[in-house]
């Protein structure tokens, strides 16, 4: 079993917009492993980070995204920085992985200023900028197909997507 579809991209890219669109448009379920992690921890991933930091946070991460891409059959979305692990990379292979490509503009008015994404809690802005210019060529790599993000509709984005599943 594997998914049809993997989504990733940073936070405000729309992984979870678009890919609960995409699986509609192709009949199938929807999974987040950022939504599997709280599931099995038993809170939200910022009180994951605060109270156990960012290393048990990936821990979790790198069990879901491998527990995820083995069980679901349908459109699968990563957690913004779940690539950034080689392991979580070398998993993803052979599989058809959209990097949904956003600018900081466009990123910035998604996300605004969201205090519960944990890595975006001092200076949300430039925080942002930062992770998108040093996750950008992780995400290419891992990726198979890219999509251009900006200025587009969760609908428009989707379309393109399901083009790709074959």
């Amino acid at each position: 079993m594997a998914p049809r579809v993997v989504v990733i991209g940073p936070p405000g890219a729309g992984k979870t917009t678009v890919g609960t669109l995409v699986a509609q448009r192709l009949g199938t379920t929807f999974r987040d492993t950022d939504a599997d992690i709280e599931r099995i921890a038993g809170k939200p991933i910022t009180d994951i980070f605060v109270e156990d930091g960012e290393p048990a946070f990936r821990a979790l991460e790198r069990a879901a995204v491998a527990a995820a891409l083995d069980e679901h059959d349908g459109v699968l979305a990563l957690g913004g920085g779940a690539v950034v692990s080689p392991e979580n990379r070398a998993l993803l292979a052979g599989h058809l992985v959209v990097f949904l490509d956003v600018g900081l503009a466009d990123a910035v008015s998604r996300v605004g200023l969201n205090r519960d994404r944990p890595l975006l809690l001092e200076s949300p802005r430039a925080q942002l900028k930062r992770l998108l210019d040093e996750r950008r060529p992780v995400y290419v790599e891992a990726a198979t197909v890219t999509v251009d993000t900006g200025g587009r509709s969760p609908e428009d984005i989707a379309d393109e997507v399901v083009k790709h599943v074959g």
